[in-house]
């Protein structure tokens, strides 16, 4: 298949500028703190293990009725076809349910790995993926510090799979639909008004509670917190997940790494563009 000079150069000369972008990265996303991001808070004190919010989940994105078993213990990750997932431990306070979904970081590691925009950060605070954006480099499921998308290998056309908190509802003034299902474990709201509940509810009752909301400024701040009566880790909740965003953190590896090296993935989307760009024209010269 023949290039398209012209879009291969435009690309590359694009591209080869997220290298600087990307260094600028940190600094110019840490001046949105005053955007009023919506999201999630979940209350594992309150949380019954009823997995609710996953058959809301299946039903809202015409995915299949969970049937796998949740034992105590044993790990449940999302996959291509859960976008939540209810885990049970059992503790010295008895058993305690945690859940496991897409963070929705303030500043996404997903999104700043990703070049063409396809996982995007919105306004309203979900991270959300475009499929009509996506080279499917996968560089999203490598950038998670919270290994939530996943990629649908068997499918003959692949989708990257996490939750987007039901953009769709939000954007029309709904609420996403494992919260409406949910009773009393998992509420809705801006970020800010979720923190104001979180620290009300350890306030109100220090004994019931670890005196942490996480999220808060894990990973540079989530959209999805989580209030617990016990240690996160002894959740399952990984303790190396830095405070600091992850796009902050590559900032040393953009100015130390020699730019031929980082330059090469969007080298690559151009090759990938103009070749997308110049196959119609082909086609019509067949």
């Amino acid at each position: 298949m023949a290039l398209d000079r012209r879009n291969f150069l435009k690309t590359i000369g694009v591209a080869g500028f997220t290298l600087l972008a990307g260094r600028n990265l940190a600094s110019k996303t840490s001046g949105n703190s005053e955007i009023e991001f919506q999201g999630l808070l979940f209350d594992a004190s309150r949380c019954i293990g009823c997995r609710s919010c996953e058959s809301a989940c299946a039903q809202a994105h015409n995915f299949p009725e969970p049937q796998d078993e949740m034992v105590a213990g044993v790990l449940r990750k999302t996959n291509e076809t859960q976008r939540c997932v209810i885990n049970i431990r059992n503790t010295e306070a008895g058993e305690v349910f945690s859940r496991n979904a897409c963070m929705h970081c303030n500043e996404p590691a997903c999104a700043a790995a990703c070049l063409t925009q396809a996982m995007f950060k919105t306004k309203e605070g979900p991270v959300i993926w475009r499929a009509d954006k996506c080279m499917g480099c996968r560089y999203c499921m490598v950038s998670c510090p919270f290994d939530i998308p996943k990629f649908e290998y068997h499918s003959a056309n692949p989708k990257i799979q996490k939750c987007d908190m039901c953009y769709d509802r939000i954007i029309e003034g709904g609420i996403p639909a494992c919260a409406e299902a949910c009773g009393d474990a998992l509420i809705f709201g801006t970020r800010r008004q979720l923190i104001a509940e979180a620290r009300k509810r350890i306030s109100e009752n220090p004994e019931k509670y670890v005196d942490q909301i996480y999220g808060e400024s894990t990973a540079g701040g989530t959209g999805y917190l989580s209030l617990s009566p016990i240690p996160f880790t002894e959740l399952g909740y990984d303790a190396k997940i830095q405070n600091k965003s992850y796009p902050e953190l590559s900032k040393g590896f953009l100015y130390s790494v020699p730019s031929v090296f980082v330059l090469l993935p969007p080298l690559l989307l151009g090759i990938y563009e103009a070749n997308k760009n110049s196959q119609p024209k082909e086609e019509e010269n067949e």
